[in-house]
């Protein structure tokens, strides 16, 4: 991370190779070209890795003097703000009560609230101090475009400073997060491009390398990168930490945090550990993520579902020398706790903070009676109201049990009862006309789309054809590859029927294999499974039982 308050951006400049102006620009029409790879981009010179090796030079007990971080004071605040920016930061440090003694805790547990922060979330920083820092070094100008890859918070927080800076903004979000976070980002303005969540680390397709891609076709663009930029941490040292260590009046015997980008962690640990040296800290790390030392508590196999937090890389802003220990959480802790953290403290905060919050009650009882346990709550609900606070989206994936499980005869059937045929496929160069004409004959509504060696890669349906439809992006002679869903949801067909009815009452349709999972595994046995799949079973059976 840089010293100067002026020079901590680390993003390139907008290289112009498109005549439309930024306004005019049809981001959609840029985003086909991108799928179809029109463009010119090469994954070996152009790609700007987001794990590269960090040129920082901090490290702890450095002189003040020489250290590359430059002290800043956090300035006052106003009684009436100027904009919704200067409400960003300065948010509350809350006494947890039900949870601590729940758990038999002896020391006092506070919580930092950053879901307070205007956008939702800590991210609302970031997004801030990212977009100064292009400002002042003038890679942003009036009437630029922010363009950025993310999760969703990130990504609504730059909204938001997009919306009130007067700046148009464009998040690519992997399609696999929640319709809320694409809600609030186009209620913001934001135009959102839903990225395959499925591309391999190395490909062109992988949510980092479209957003680099879409940055080198938008003329007068800044690609904010929260993977390498040192305005992420920096915000953090500067702000969120020294926040912590002032309302604590130096006290802080135990934090505990997410990591993600690293950005936070970075920041929190370097800043916290100069002021309180003996601090010990805790990583929170989900079940699919690989950032958890050492490598053997990691499970790269398992899919990664909670979001906002955790990654497959190691983020170039992630410095995790500092952290003393790490805890590895199940989903189903992250989501149980998320929810009491709603129900019993009147936290509104998100499932990430589920997720932090299970690892702080385990590492906070080794602390003693007049020990403080300081824990980040990183993320708001708002953006997972059809997520971990929907109990049929909990049902569905055995977080908690119906209480209809033990009432309905068919409840605890296997889906494999169900006998279903072997579906109708097409291959990916099928047009979509043909397979409109293949549902149409066939009265289904979706088509598993299969490569040359027979394994599912996609789903076309009747939906996703109207959509690209409707958008301009599609023509019935394109193939149907250009109209598929790239994840969809997969179930073992010992799945049991009220489970699966469940996600039937979110989901379109189901694939079934002998393998679980959110995406494709090397599966050519499937079935496909739909609500009338399940109504037709129960239908006959319904009067004899």
């Amino acid at each position: 991370m840089d010293s100067s308050r002026a020079s901590n951006g680390r993003c390139p400049a907008a290289k112009t190779q498109l005549s439309h102006s930024p306004d005019s620009l049809d981001i959609q029409k840029v985003f086909s070209k991108l799928l179809s790879h029109e463009d010119s981009f090469d994954m070996k010179s152009d790609f700007r890795s987001p794990d590269r090796a960090s040129k920082c030079t901090w490290h702890l007990g450095a002189d003040p003097v020489t250290s590359p971080h430059a002290a800043w004071q956090l300035p006052p605040r106003e009684k009436i703000l100027p904009s919704i920016l200067s409400a960003i930061g300065k948010t509350p440090m809350v006494r947890l009560n039900k949870i601590p003694k729940s758990c038999g805790l002896s020391c006092e547990m506070v919580v930092k609230c950053e879901f307070l922060n205007p956008a939702g979330g800590v991210k609302d920083r970031i997004a801030l101090r990212m977009v100064e820092e292009a400002e002042e070094k003038g890679l942003l100008k009036p009437g630029g475009v922010i363009i950025e890859a993310s999760s969703g918070n990130t990504g609504i927080g730059l909204a938001m400073v997009a919306a009130v800076k007067g700046y148009r903004c464009i998040i690519c979000i992997p399609d696999r997060m929640s319709m809320d976070k694409v809600h609030t980002l186009n209620a913001l303005g934001a135009e959102v491009l839903r990225v395959d969540s499925t591309a391999p680390f190395d490909s062109p397709d992988m949510i980092i390398a479209v957003s680099q891609r879409l940055q080198r076709e938008i003329p007068n663009s800044v690609l904010m990168n929260q993977f390498t930029n040192p305005s992420n941490p920096l915000a953090h040292y500067e702000t969120t930490a020294q926040e912590i260590v002032d309302d604590c009046g130096g006290q802080v015997d135990m934090l505990v945090f997410g990591v993600g980008t690293g950005g936070t962690a970075t920041g929190l640990c370097r800043k916290i550990k100069e002021l309180c040296p003996n601090v010990k800290i805790i990583g929170a790390d989900p079940m699919g993520s690989i950032l958890a030392q050492p490598s053997h508590l990691n499970k790269p196999e398992v899919p990664l579902v909670v979001e906002g937090i955790g990654y497959v890389f190691v983020p170039t802003t992630a410095d995790r020398s500092l952290i003393d220990q790490w805890y590895k959480i199940e989903d189903v802790e992250s989501y149980t706790m998320a929810r009491r953290l709603i129900r019993e403290e009147g936290f509104l905060s998100g499932g990430s903070s589920g997720c932090i919050m299970s690892a702080a009650v385990k590492a906070a009882a080794s602390l003693k009676e007049g020990q403080r346990c300081v824990v980040i709550l990183p993320d708001n609900v708002r953006n997972y109201l059809t997520n971990f606070t929907n109990d049929t989206w909990m049902e569905a994936r055995g977080h908690i049990e119906s209480p209809l499980s033990k009432n309905l005869w068919w409840s605890n059937e296997k889906v494999s009862a169900l006998k279903l045929k072997q579906p109708l496929t097409v291959s990916g160069g099928t047009s979509c006309k043909r397979s409109l004409q293949i549902m149409k004959e066939a009265g289904i509504s979706q088509l598993p789309v299969i490569n040359d060696l027979g394994v599912v890669f996609g789903v076309v349906t009747k939906k996703s054809i109207l959509s690209e439809l409707s958008k301009g992006l599609l023509k019935m002679s394109d193939p149907s590859e250009k109209a598929m869903l790239r994840s969809f949801r997969k179930i073992s067909s010992d799945f049991t029927l009220l489970r699966a009815s469940k996600f039937l009452e979110i989901e379109q349709f189901l694939v079934v294999t002998q393998n679980q999972g959110f995406t494709q595994d090397e599966d050519t046995t499937i079935r496909v499974l739909t609500m009338d799949d399940v109504l037709r079973f129960i239908e006959p059976r319904e009067e004899q039982k």
